[in-house]
């Protein structure tokens, strides 16, 4: 085959360090917008970004030629870079060390925009630990309970 075809999604959470709610207001769609930027140019296309005051969800389409893991590297080194340069009252924003991603069909990427979209109201009623422990239960990965918030 001449060339590369893929269609790599994948629905990443990570949040910010001690689940600090430092994603404010006025910094949330900046924030977002530089993410989707750096999403852009750095190894894909962020297809949604949403969150809270205390972490991210976002749907990502990967480039083959970058791993999730540098995706995710340069995400979050750029952006609390970015950050702490534009606001520098904020020198204690930081994410968290970790982060979780689970592969989505294209089949399913209306429901998990739709998702993505509605998290201040979900979280409302499901505490992000909870979610989480939801998401790594679904996709049957094992985590150590003591240490998934890290």
């Amino acid at each position: 085959m001449g060339h590369t075809y893929s269609n790599l999604l994948v629905h990443v959470i990570f949040g910010t360090k001690a689940r600090a709610a430092l994603i404010t207001p006025d910094l949330c769609p900046r924030l977002y917008e530089y993410l989707a930027g750096v999403a852009k140019h750095e190894f894909g296309h962020a297809v949604e970004i949403g969150g809270t005051p205390d972490h991210v969800h976002a749907l990502l389409s990967l480039r083959t030629d970058v791993s999730l893991a540098e995706a995710m590297r340069k995400w979050k080194s750029l952006s609390s870079g970015w950050v702490h340069k534009t606001f520098p009252k904020r020198q204690a924003f930081a994410w968290q060390s970790g982060y979780a991603a689970f592969s989505v069909s294209q089949s399913a990427v209306d429901d998990v925009r739709a998702y993505i979209a509605r998290q201040e109201e979900h979280h409302r009623h499901v505490t992000f630990e909870k979610e989480l422990r939801a998401f790594l239960g679904r996709h049957g990965i094992a985590y150590d309970p003591d240490h998934m918030l890290d």
